[in-house]
Order: structure tokens, then C-alpha cells, then sequence
């Protein structure tokens, strides 16, 4: 088959699965697209990398700050026509907004404010994306659309650009020249992530069918969703085609099944997870992200060699004591928002490969310690959700963990642009849709 041809294909076959979405949710509103192309752009690679317009990795294209920032209007524009209750929003998510705060005034420190102040301004656009969630008459609905949109769109286009565009959908790693899949995001590790959150939603909504929960909208939409959850498996296992390929991933996506099973048998036998228990779940996985980096190795919860890595976690542990002494030379307010990250540090590595001392290199400690506070306000409107809805609390709690366990060798949990923390975010601001009451005039 032709490249062309390939590409006729799959934009089809794409555009069918969304016409299959809309039936599965008819009361989502056109505006709902907003945040969907949102999500969508920042799983994938930049528009300057697609279009080669310019930019640098630090200050981004034009096209993008322009995307972006049209973005951020139409949202604040549509929040206003609906007479969204800001000050409610922001009384029901003080973690967030203290957090959203800190990082605005870390820019004082920075020292590249301009380029700090740019990437502080993409999380707000995130912030805009989730109040506009909670602005739908269905928040709930609108984000399992907003889940099921990505995977319809981004896993295929994953696959096209992988077998017929390699120019695009492949990478040679930069130190070991090993090939890698990449598909439509920037790097072996976000697609891995996308995988995973693609394959788990997947597998909760056909048990979810299974249980007479949800309805499919055309006999062949679980057929079509069973080959989904396979490319997903088939892009995760990479061009070796073995699942350890992105062994932080696999070991994410096994405790979210774990989980799973967990509260689906505690649901069985009518016990109820308390706040306090997931509280210590949750703690415990941050301290022992947060301890791994500066103890230079996994400790008693080493699996490296379960998932065919060695000892120093494909180099991390190099890169973790060389990155230790620049977060202890800030420990307490760190370097800024994007003040760490640039040209120089980023020879060491792209990123941390550790989502907690990524926080410290930026935040300080007492980031670090605010963004605790964020997850123990996520972990209980989790449980609270188990009372209200029993799936939809279990799919949150599920991806919260996954998002913890994620961070300890990969980095994400830093900003809300990366695809988990972003779906986090979106449960998290949802979880208080009751409190905002609107008049709607779309």
C-alpha cells in the first residue's frame, strides 16, 4: 500500500470512529472541541517541528504561542458567555490555584523570566481547558469523549506515521542510536504514556458494556475499540515488539490494572476505600519517587531487571546525580518555572527522568510540597467519587496512581500540559460541578 493511499485510509477510518463518538455523546456541545484540539496538540509534536517554523525548544515557535494564545481567548470568551462562577471555581480548587500562584511568582527568580513567563501561561491554558470542562451540562461525559477522541484520532495516525512516514513517526536515540517509535508525540516515552492510557480507559469502558453500564452505538463499535486496544499494545511493545520497550510505562499500566482488580473485588464484598487509605497510598508512592533520584536506585522496590533493564535504569541513575547538585543549590523555591531547562542542561538529558526532583529543579521543595497538597485534594474528590459513582471513581483513582507511579523514572507530573496530569486536572476541576451552577447560552 501506498503512502497516500495509507494516509486516505486512516483519515478515514478516523473520521468514522468520530462520527461513532458523537453518537455516544450527542449531548456534548460543539464547544467541547475546544479543549478535545487542546488535548490533542499537546500530546502530539509542536507545530514548528510538523511545519519547520522556527523557534527554538525554550521559547517555542510563533505558531504555536499563536495557536496557544487563541486558544486561551476563545476559552476565556465561551467561559464568559456562560457566566461561569469564578470565584466558586477557585474556592473549590485552593490547592490549585495556590500551586497555579507559586509557580507565577517563581518567576521572580527565574533566571529567564520571559521564557519562565511563556511556560507559566501554558499552564493557564490548561486551567482554561478544565473550567470549560466543568462549564458542560455532563462534565463526566465530556471528558470520557475527550479520552475517546485522542484515542480515535492519535493512536491510528500513531500507526500511519510509524509504517509509511518514518521521517515523522520515527527517532534514532541520541546517545545509544537505538530506533524508536515516536508516532505523532515528541518522544519513545510520550507515545508509551498515550499507549497506556489509551489501552486501560479502553479495557474500563468494554467492562463497562460487559456490566450493561455503557452501550455501544453500532454492533461493530466494540470490535473496533478490541482493535484499538491491540494497536495500543502493538505501538507500546515498540519496534522490538516486546512490551518492556517502555518498561516505566508497562510498570504504571500493571498497577493500574492492579488497582483495578482491587476495587472492582472491594466493590464485590462491600468495602469501602477510605480517604485515609488512599491518602497513605499516595504519600508513600511521592516519598519514594522523591528519595529514589537522591539514593541513586529503586531500593527495595527494585523491578529493573523484572522488565529487562539494568541496575542504572538505562543511565538515570547517572543522570539523577548529576542533576542533584543544581535542585540542592535551590532546594527550597528551586529554579523557577522554566528556569532549569535549557539549551545547556538539556545536553544532560531531556528531563529529569523523575517527575519529583523535576518539581524540585523548578520549584523547590516547598513546590514539591504544594504539589502533594494538589494530590491529596485529587485523592479526595477520588473517593468521593466512589460514593457517587462507583467506575467513575475507580477510573479516577486508577489514573492517579498511575500518574505517581509513572513519575518516579519519567517526568510529567511538573506541568499539566502532559497528557495524564492534564486528564488528572480535568477530574480533579469536574469533581465540583454541582457547586457551579450556570446559565448556558450556547
Amino acid at each position: 500500500m501506498s503512502s497516500s493511499l495509507a494516509l486516505i485510509f486512516c483519515s478515514a477510518l478516523v473520521l468514522y470512529l468520530l462520527r461513532l463518538e458523537r453518537k455516544q455523546a450527542p449531548d456534548a456541545s460543539r464547544i467541547l472541541w475546544i479543549p478535545t484540539i487542546w488535548m490533542l496538540y499537546s500530546i502530539s509534536k509542536p507545530f514548528g517541528v510538523w511545519f519547520h517554523s522556527g523557534g527554538t525548544q525554550e521559547t517555542g515557535s510563533p505558531l504555536d504561542r499563536g495557536f496557544l494564545t487563541f486558544l486561551l481567548c476563545v476559552s476565556l470568551i465561551v467561559l464568559f458567555k456562560r457566566h461561569f462562577k469564578w470565584t466558586e471555581a477557585i474556592r473549590n480548587n485552593p490547592w490549585l490555584m495556590v500551586l497555579l500562584g507559586y509557580m507565577l511568582v517563581s518567576i521572580l527568580w527565574s533566571p529567564m523570566p520571559a521564557i519562565s513567563f511563556k511556560r507559566w501561561v501554558r499552564e493557564l491554558v490548561a486551567i482554561a481547558m478544565a473550567f470549560l470542562i466543568s462549564s458542560e451540562r455532563n462534565p463526566r461525559l465530556a471528558i470520557k469523549s475527550i479520552i475517546r477522541r485522542t484515542i480515535y484520532v492519535l493512536i491510528p495516525f500513531s500507526l500511519l506515521l510509524i509504517k509509511f512516514y518514518p521521517a515523522y513517526g520515527i527517532e534514532t536515540a541520541r546517545w545509544s542510536g537505538v530506533i524508536m517509535w515516536v508516532g505523532v508525540t515528541p518522544q519513545k516515552n510520550w507515545l508509551s504514556l498515550l499507549c497506556v492510557i489509551s489501552a486501560f480507559f479502553l479495557i474500563w469502558v468494554l467492562r463497562q458494556r460487559w456490566k450493561g453500564h455503557d452501550i455501544a452505538v453500532t454492533k461493530y463499535q466494540i470490535y473496533i475499540e478490541l482493535f484499538l486496544l491491540f494497536l495500543s499494545f502493538l505501538l507500546l511493545g515498540g519496534p522490538e515488539r516486546t512490551l518492556t520497550n517502555s518498561a516505566t510505562s508497562l510498570i504504571a499500566f500493571a498497577v493500574g490494572l492492579l488497582v483495578f482488580a482491587a476495587l472492582l473485588w472491594a466493590k464485590k464484598k462491600g468495602v469501602i476505600l477510605k480517604r485515609n487509605a488512599l491518602n497513605i497510598v499516595v504519600g508513600f508512592i511521592i516519598m519514594y519517587g522523591t528519595i529514589t533520584p537522591f539514593i541513586g536506585k529503586l531500593s527495595f522496590w527494585d523491578v529493573s531487571s523484572v522488565v529487562g533493564r539494568s541496575e542504572t535504569l538505562t543511565g538515570r541513575t547517572h543522570i539523577w546525580s548529576t542533576l542533584i547538585p543544581s535542585a540542592m543549590s535551590k532546594p527550597l523555591i528551586g529554579h523557577g518555572v522554566g528556569g532549569f531547562w535549557d539549551t545547556t542542561t538539556r545536553k544532560i538529558a531531556p528531563s529529569a527522568h523523575n517527575g519529583y526532583l523535576d518539581v524540585i529543579l523548578i520549584l523547590g521543595f516547598l513546590g514539591l510540597g504544594l504539589v502533594f497538597l494538589f494530590i491529596l485534594s485529587c485523592s479526595a474528590k477520588a473517593t468521593m467519587a466512589l460514593a457517587d459513582d462507583m467506575d467513575w471513581g475507580i477510573l479516577f483513582i486508577c489514573y492517579l496512581l498511575m500518574l505517581l507511579v509513572h513519575n518516579i523514572t519519567e517526568s510529567s507530573i511538573f506541568t499539566f500540559t502532559s497528557s495524564l496530569p492534564a486528564i488528572i486536572l480535568f477530574f480533579s476541576v469536574t469533581s465540583n460541578k454541582e457547586h457551579l451552577t450556570r446559565s448556558f447560552t450556547s
